[in-house]
């Protein structure tokens, strides 16, 4: 799903300085709160309170899995480099959950070993939740030593780092896009996996990584492969906020939403002639607090020297020209919609089989209806139409 992006107007470079101005200023503001709050409580361990370590945790599904977290009661160290990620969400974070203890946010780079070592050094981690991830399917094709830098390279180091100090619970955010294009849908976790563009390989890769290493190890591991992500807190706490800079490569929710507030001219669909029902791509949308539940069951879950692998979707294929309509109803806006030629790295049908997560974690996906988690989405959105800035001028 891409769209087309308007030309740069003159301001935009003194709005990138402000922006990353204000970035830095927020930055200093959450290290210096997490300093105030006491680094000891994270340093050493609670009876009863578990400590997660969550990359990419500014992002968007990271950040909603930070946030349950801190609901369910455990300790979070976020560690993200901002590259993708907004610093915003990690404002609301610490603003909901401000108690000494309870949240840190740690600027760092998971390809700087250095740093990925201090904050082990300085921390007493019990588990890892690993999203930090560039992800991007046509960006992964224009760029793939990027994608095989920072998802494989770094999940190496990341990985080196926990057996080095001997935190032993790694959950893996992995992708359908291992599968690449299967002969037979829905896709199970033995159905095998021939990735057709760099980031499924990258990811597939960094799964092959993790499973040799526990086989010989007492490490638990899951690997969640997860199909298309939707939705937002329902609570209205957190959204999706892509960077305007990142637009051409984001998820079809957010094209949408900002073909209806105007952002853009409208959507741009490419690939109308695949083996589908209308011509265009089929995918499983998964909500994310769903996939937020998937990722606590799993924490739960997990066995020494074993790796658990699992599909989190709902089972249920949904067409890109479906999905846009459903978008158009979520948000009362009947956007424009241009049709375009196939994006290279696309396939043509992606859609789980999600019985075993169901049978051995007892999850099940309940947020299933599409227009009413576009619906969800949207408020959130119509609410921010900025995102999180914002916030950040707020400060």
């Amino acid at each position: 799903m891409d769209y087309g992006v308007p030309r740069p107007r003159p301001h935009v470079v003194a709005k990138v300085v402000i922006a990353a101005t204000l970035t830095a200023l927020c930055m200093f503001i959450l290290r210096q709160s997490s300093a105030l709050d006491g680094h000891d409580l994270f340093s050493k361990r609670e009876e009863g309170v578990m400590h997660v370590l969550v990359t990419g945790g500014a992002g968007f599904i990271g950040s909603h899995a930070a946030l349950r977290l801190l609901h369910d009661g455990h300790r979070v160290t976020i560690v993200d480099n901002l590259s993708r990620g907004n610093i915003g969400a990690v404002q609301v974070l610490q603003q909901l959950y401000s108690e000494p203890g309870q949240l840190q946010f740690v600027h760092a780079d998971l390809g700087d070993n250095r740093a990925v070592h201090k904050v082990f050094a300085k921390n007493a981690i019990d588990a890892v939740m690993h999203f930090a991830a560039v992800a991007y399917v046509g960006e992964s094709m224009a760029e793939p030593l990027r994608y095989y830098d920072n998802i494989t390279s770094n999940t190496l180091t990341l990985l080196k780092a926990m057996v080095h100090h001997q935190v032993k619970t790694l959950i893996y955010s992995s992708t359908c896009a291992t599968y690449g294009e299967p002969a037979q849908m829905p896709i199970r976790e033995d159905t095998p996996q021939v990735p057709i563009n760099p980031y499924g390989k990258s990811k597939k890769m960094a799964e092959d990584i993790i499973r040799d290493y526990v086989r010989t190890s007492n490490m638990a591991a899951m690997i969640l492969r997860y199909f298309n992500v939707i939705g937002s807190d329902p609570e209205g706490r957190l959204g999706e906020a892509p960077r305007p800079e990142l637009r051409q490569h984001g998820r079809i929710s957010g094209a949408c939403f900002d073909a209806a507030l105007g952002v853009i001219p409208g959507l741009q669909v490419k690939g109308t002639d695949y083996d589908t029902k209308d011509g265009t791509c089929i995918r499983d949308y998964i909500h994310v607090t769903d996939l937020v539940d998937a990722h606590i069951k799993a924490l739960e879950h997990g066995v020494p020297g074993e790796v658990g692998i699992y599909n989190v979707g709902t089972g249920k294929g949904v067409s890109v020209k479906e999905f846009v309509e459903a978008c158009k109803t979520a948000t009362g806006v009947n956007v424009s919609v241009t049709y375009l030629d196939r994006r290279p790295g696309d396939y043509a049908e992606v859609f789980s089989d999600p019985s075993k997560i169901l049978r051995e974690l007892n999850w099940t996906a309940k947020y299933i209806d599409l227009k009413e988690s576009l619906s969800t989405a949207w408020r959130w959105r119509k609410a921010n139409p900025n995102g999180y800035r914002s916030l950040i001028s707020a400060i």
